[in-house]
């Protein structure tokens, strides 16, 4: 048994984008799903040898580019996401779910291509498999599709 998906979205998706001005339904449906997809709302670390970590998944070379090229350039959103820690650590992914949440946001927020539409399962689910997982990962808009009817128990974000 993992996080309620509920919980997650009303107390840290929704108040950390919020914060930060990156909100909107579709931004925390995205965030949501992708946590979902990636971790089930259980794991902290990839099975596994692998170097993910977090609810969402985040490698810490994937991590570590966001803060080098394109956060670098945009020091008031870093700092804003940094908060009170005075510099990028990989291993916050894992115990810092707002922190998280940015990242995987701010990993959206540098794709070319807008947000899916809120609602629009379906895109979302290829929009994670283009810009998150990636075409040569193992992920499937599949399984994103199967893994957020299971754990959010209907059909619609």
């Amino acid at each position: 048994m993992g996080l309620d998906p509920h919980q997650l979205r009303e107390q840290i998706i929704r108040p950390a984008l919020q914060r930060l001005a990156l909100w909107s339904d579709a931004a925390e449906e995205l965030v949501l799903g992708t946590a979902i997809q990636e971790s089930g709302l259980v794991y902290l670390r990839q099975l596994g040898s692998g170097p993910a970590r977090g609810l969402w998944q985040m490698e810490p070379a994937t991590h570590d580019d966001i803060w080098q090229n394109f956060l670098n350039s945009r020091t008031k959103l870093g700092l804003n996401i940094l908060g009170h820690y005075p510099k990028p650590d990989s291993g916050r992914l894992v115990w810092d779910l707002a922190y998280a949440c940015l990242m995987c946001r701010i990993h959206y927020l540098r794709c070319p291509q807008a947000l899916p539409d809120a609602g629009n399962l379906q895109a979302q689910a290829e929009y994670w498999k283009l810009w998150f997982n990636t075409p040569l990962g193992a992920g499937t808009v599949e399984q994103y599709l199967a893994n957020w009817h299971r754990v959010m128990g209907h059909s619609e974000p």
